[in-house]
């Protein structure tokens, strides 16, 4: 028999970005709001003098226990899916604060055209243009309707950059001005506008001064030690959850953490939430927490999962493409590029940040013509220089030994004389691209792991190929003695990192036939549920999410407190 706890406002389901956001502005207001996280607390002090590569960036010490929890994959509905048991394609973390913690801090907004990706495709191109099997379809708001919010992510985040001359309209200008140049990054600025492309500086979490935001919460400037990915800040100069809106929601007295807390159902009469059911893995004690109102503010894989879990919304049926919860599961193409061997200049490349780059729009979204191209959207074009740490940066020609003198010689050779022009592309949604409950395998409480069904698609393949040509011009721009392009794309191979971008499953829109959430990211089906996150999209764009989904997060609080105080479906 679970122990019922007293009632609360709002109980939120994980506390990294978005929980964040809306625990701070839902208890500025008064409201009193339960954050549980199934990981364990977090704060600076724990990343002191702890640059550990191994531990962090190669055994994975924030992320989840896969041995606990993890997710099946298969490419179709034809094989059966297999667990992740190692880490690789992506990495799902847990603790506080969640993957705002170990993030690079990229920060970008969306473009226009990708709150409006259907009806501006078909109003330029006709929607023969459209593949068959693909479910584009627009987001139920518009970049101006949303601007706001990405002002107030970028303003509370201290978010370091310079307009995107390509890129939506700005009410207000960043908050603190660009990151250092770098020589690699003057190279690529100069390349790109020799060849009449339009870059600007990566904009940045990584704070590039001392920055004081309109909480009142003071952070130091980055130092550019090269340890973000991977790893938490010691200095506070990468913006986070525990160093921004969670020390806001905490000193109001309103808000209360508990970790280590699993919650595994929603608990509902069929039409409204009353609470939520979680385990304390510390003791194996059953809790019933009751709440006026739901949030789910966990990571993609974990909002959709909880709702199948709970029997909440419609389950997205590929077959009849009927139903919303787990539809347009999407990711992010990142196999193209090309890769420049310099062999009478060297770079510092062990010194870097996060989110220390430049960057181009001009084949992102619809800034460039496609109508006589085999694929939809884009990719940003970008050098970046994170800070290459010793164990698993070794770049060599192609035609290298994999390991013995030759390999060390070169891995000596070009550890300062490399730069990497990448291509980060847009991922679109198909019908038979889906999240749903694994019908065999389970997690350590006996519920069924969240099975994910995706391959690459011909779209994919030929955004790869055009980007990595475009990557490639930049790079021989830039004085490359030698350039490699990576052009090709396979199947998806779960099994090597390429990114943690995860998106779809619980999608906004206009209208609860097509989406399981209005542009509050209030649950058509059960209005007292509120499900943010990059669960939410329903595509993925040619940029990191986060900026995106703080926005969103944002509005949502917007959209809690409205409810709140009257009650009923906001949109």
């Amino acid at each position: 028999m679970a122990r019922k706890l007293p009632k609360v406002d709002v109980v939120i389901v994980g506390v990294g970005w978005g929980g964040g956001i809306i625990a701070s502005e839902l208890t500025k207001q008064g409201l009193t709001v339960v954050g549980l996280e199934r990981g364990k607390e977090r704060k600076t002090e724990d990343y002191f003098m702890v640059h550990d590569e191994l531990r962090y960036a190669l055994r994975y010490e924030m992320m989840q226990d896969l041995s606990k929890e993890t997710i099946t994959f298969r490419s179709n509905t034809n094989v059966r899916a297999l667990p992740m048991r190692s880490y690789g394609s992506f990495l799902m973390g847990t603790g506080l604060g969640g993957a705002g913690v170990h993030w690079n801090g990229h920060t970008f907004r969306f473009l226009p055209y990708d709150f409006e990706i259907r009806s501006k495709t078909i109003e330029r191109y006709g929607e023969k243009k459209i593949p068959e099997g693909m479910t584009l379809q627009d987001w139920g708001i518009t970049y101006d309707e949303l601007e706001p919010y990405f002002d107030k992510f970028e303003q509370m985040a201290g978010i370091s950059g310079a307009e995107n001359p390509l890129g939506g309209k700005r009410s207000k200008p960043y908050p603190t001005p660009p990151m250092k140049m770098t020589p690699s990054l003057k190279m690529f600025e100069e390349a790109a506008k020799k060849l009449n492309l339009h870059p600007y500086p990566l904009p940045s979490a990584n704070l590039s001064e001392a920055y004081t935001n309109p909480d009142g919460i003071s952070r130091a400037a980055c130092q550019y030690c090269g340890f973000c990915e991977r790893f938490g800040c010691e200095y506070g100069a990468k913006a986070d959850p525990v160093v921004t809106v969670i020390p806001v929601a905490k000193k109001t007295g309103k808000f209360e953490i508990r970790t280590h807390s699993h919650v595994r159902r929603i608990l509902h009469t069929g039409n409204k939430a009353t609470g939520v059911l979680y385990t304390d893995v510390t003791t194996g004690e059953e809790i019933e927490q009751p709440a006026d109102i739901v949030v789910l503010t966990s990571y993609v894989f974990n909002n959709a999962r909880l709702l199948l879990l709970s029997k909440l919304g419609r389950p997205y049926d590929p077959n009849t493409g009927k139903g919303v919860i787990g539809k347009n599961y999407c990711y992010q193409v990142m196999r193209g590029g090309a890769t420049g061997f310099f062999e009478d200049r060297e770079f510092n490349n062990y010194a870097g940040a996060g989110s220390l780059g430049m960057v181009l729009d001009d084949y992102n979204g619809d800034n460039f013509d496609h109508s006589n191209l085999n694929f939809l959207h884009g990719a940003n074009i970008s050098v970046s220089q994170y800070g290459q740490r010793p164990i698993a940066n070794n770049t060599v020609p192609e035609g290298t030994p994999s390991w013995g003198k030759e390999f060390k010689a070169a891995s000596l050779k070009y550890a300062n004389r490399t730069i990497n022009v990448g291509a980060q592309g847009a991922s679109l949604p198909f019908r038979h691209h889906f999240l749903d409950l694994d019908p065999t395998y389970k997690d350590v409480f006996g519920d069924p792991l969240m099975r994910i069904t995706f391959d690459f698609e011909e779209q994919d393949r030929q955004l790869a190929a055009f980007m990595s040509e475009k990557c490639g011009e930049l790079a021989r721009e830039m004085g490359a003695s030698k350039v490699e392009v990576r052009g090709k794309l396979g199947p998806y191979d779960i099994t090597p990192y390429q990114s943690t971008h995860n998106t779809g499953g619980v999608i906004m829109g206009a209208t609860p036939e097509t989406s399981a959430v209005n542009n509050y990211l209030q649950m058509w089906d059960v209005e007292n549920v509120f499900v943010v996150g990059a669960s939410a999209f329903a595509h993925n764009s040619g940029y990191n999410p986060t900026g995106t989904m703080g926005a969103l997060s944002y509005r949502a609080a917007e959209g809690i407190l409205k409810y709140h105080k009257s009650g009923g479906i906001l949109v």
